[in-house]
């Protein structure tokens, strides 16, 4: 009656090795089968019809050319018009031998074992339909009469089994997804890109695995009593979170539903809704857990998938120390069962507890940052603004006291102006640090154009800028980017002659791109790992490597999942 919520996985290594592995027992069967009609003819091989030999030589030929191509690696023998042909096959043989008498009828559980166990339920669930209905029909086609009991019995017998088969099958695959997801959201537990990011990625993950409509998020710190309601809709990243801080919600349908249960909730069709009870709640410690809602309960329920404008939704309470919530995730199309819901509980228990964990260390090193900040403005003001201050007076001490006629006046000029636009950024740094970086992603661009103006002046090398479409950064991310950015350009100035370079940020598939280039110079192109550079990025989870340009120059590129 439920929809199941499996899927076949995408084709890798593992896939492919169960894909030769199926191949290999295919082929085994069709010889096997071949030799035992050889060895059941005997000596009566005229009774044996030119049919059949060519039906039991043509599966044999289909199975070694299914098994060659997949030990190739070909992908179109690896999908399900494989076990399709097999299907067709079998009718074939069941047709040319007894018929209903026939013994290779077993030969569907093959076709049924393989879609169901590679497949999941529903591809399953076609097979063995198809392979009943077939089997049924050839044996019509060829019976005489007097072997509908037979018929009856040996069709019920492959539908009962192969029912059995598709469900263990379709279980397993669900389990399989289930434990993905489980390993997913377990590594999105990055302290160093805050709550609200490993938040907005598990509604993500949640809402791809059920495959439903919405995922939303309710939550209330007791410390202030505000809600704040996060929703994320099918096929948006997790950028497009929506979220809102609401005062007061007591009067919604979402905060209705009773504390503490999982509820599962399903707009039947209208022959089944009298049959079946469309919301079901689980409480743990109660005997079989799971009961039927009540009519005030269904009520609810009721206005809550009105409010959704779903067919269907599961809601699970979250385990969360400091404050309450719920997360929701409905569909408009599809169905959820009982089992779905228990999942979703188990994932919201697993999670949360480390994004609490989370928010607590991200306190902690605000505070921390904020004491060490004011302690390292001053240390910074102390030993770095005052001796350039120094050096700046020094520098027009020795200006005033040459002649006019001096060749090295113009450089002592330079050279004073170039110090005094050092102690203005280390001064404009230094308050900064004191007052919290309250960098965002929209101060990157022009932080950039102020290197890259810097190192113009410095060394005369023109640095160009660009950010391909919006960046999802936060204050910590934009200083660490920042900085990379940063010893990237000093690497070019120090260790290259080139007079042009460039650099460009941009956010795809969850990951920040960062790459820095310079142009070809007298120097030749040699492989190097910059050490700074490349432990950073592996500070923050991504990766660094070097790589030559089209036109011969070198590009550092950096990638670091946010």
């Amino acid at each position: 009656m439920l929809a199941h919520t499996t899927a076949a996985p995408d084709a890798d290594t593992g896939v492919a090795a169960d894909a030769l592995m199926v191949s290999r027992m295919r082929l085994v069967l069709s010889v096997s089968a071949l030799l035992a009609v050889v060895v059941d003819a005997g000596d009566n091989r005229n009774h044996v019809h030119g049919a059949v030999w060519l039906a039991f030589c043509g599966y044999v030929l289909h199975s070694l050319l299914v098994y060659a191509c997949t030990r190739m690696g070909r992908p179109y023998f690896q999908g399900k018009v494989i076990h399709w042909s097999d299907v067709l096959w079998f009718t074939l043989i069941i047709f040319v031998t007894d018929g209903v008498q026939s013994l290779f009828f077993l030969f569907y559980f093959f076709a049924i074992l393989t879609s169901a166990f590679r497949w999941g339920f529903e591809e399953g669930a076609r097979v063995t339909v198809a392979s009943v209905a077939s089997f049924a029909a050839c044996c019509l086609a060829t019976s005489t009469g007097n072997d509908a009991p037979q018929l009856l019995m040996r069709s019920t017998f492959l539908l009962a089994l192969g029912h059995m088969i598709v469900h263990w099958g379709g279980s397993k695959l669900g389990l399989q997804r289930r434990l993905a997801l489980l390993g997913d959201v377990s590594q999105l537990s990055n302290p160093r890109f805050g709550a609200g990011r490993t938040i907005a990625r598990t509604m993500e993950k949640t809402l791809a695995f059920f495959r439903a409509s919405h995922c939303i998020l309710l939550t209330r710190d007791t410390a202030t009593g505000n809600w704040v309601l996060r929703t994320l809709r099918k096929n948006d990243a997790c950028e497009h979170v929506s979220v809102e801080t609401i005062g007061r919600i007591a009067e919604s349908p979402l905060m209705a539903l009773p504390a503490g249960l999982t509820v599962l909730s399903n707009r039947l069709p209208w022959p089944l809704e009298r049959l079946y009870a469309q919301s079901h709640v689980f409480e743990a410690g109660t005997a079989g857990g799971w009961r039927v809602d009540d009519e005030e309960g269904a009520q609810r329920c009721e206005a809550v998938t009105a409010m959704l404008e779903a067919r269907a939704f599961i809601s699970a309470p979250l385990p969360m120390r400091l404050g309450e919530g719920r997360v929701f995730v409905s569909s408009r199309d599809g169905l959820f069962n009982k089992s779905d819901a228990l999942f979703l509980a188990h994932l919201m228990e697993q999670i949360f507890p480390i994004i609490e964990t989370i928010e607590v260390l991200d306190r902690m090193a605000s505070e921390a940052a904020t004491a060490e900040r004011l302690k390292f403005a001053l240390d910074l003001h102390d030993t770095a603004v005052q001796p350039y201050i120094g050096l700046r007076m020094g520098l027009c001490a020795l200006r005033k006291k040459a002649a006019a006629d001096n060749p090295l006046s113009d450089d002592l000029e330079k050279l004073a102006d170039v110090a005094d636009g050092v102690i203005a950024d280390l001064r404009r740094y230094a308050g900064e640090v004191r007052q919290g970086a309250n960098s965002s992603s929209g101060l990157v661009l022009p932080q950039l154009h102020r290197q890259a103006a810097r190192i113009k002046g410095l060394y005369g090398i023109d640095i160009a800028v660009a950010i391909d479409g919006p960046l999802q950064l936060d204050d910590r991310m934009t200083a660490e980017v920042l900085q990379l950015v940063g010893e990237g350009l000093n690497n070019i100035c120090k260790h290259t002659q080139a007079r042009h370079g460039s650099v460009s940020l941009a956010c795809r598939n969850g990951r920040l791109h960062v790459r820095i280039e310079n142009e070809a110079g007298e120097e030749s192109f040699t492989r190097f790992r910059p050490r700074s550079i490349s432990e950073r990025a592996a500070a923050l989870g991504g990766i660094a490597q070097v790589r030559r340009c089209e036109s011969g120059g070198t590009a550092v590129l950096v990638e670091i999942p946010i």
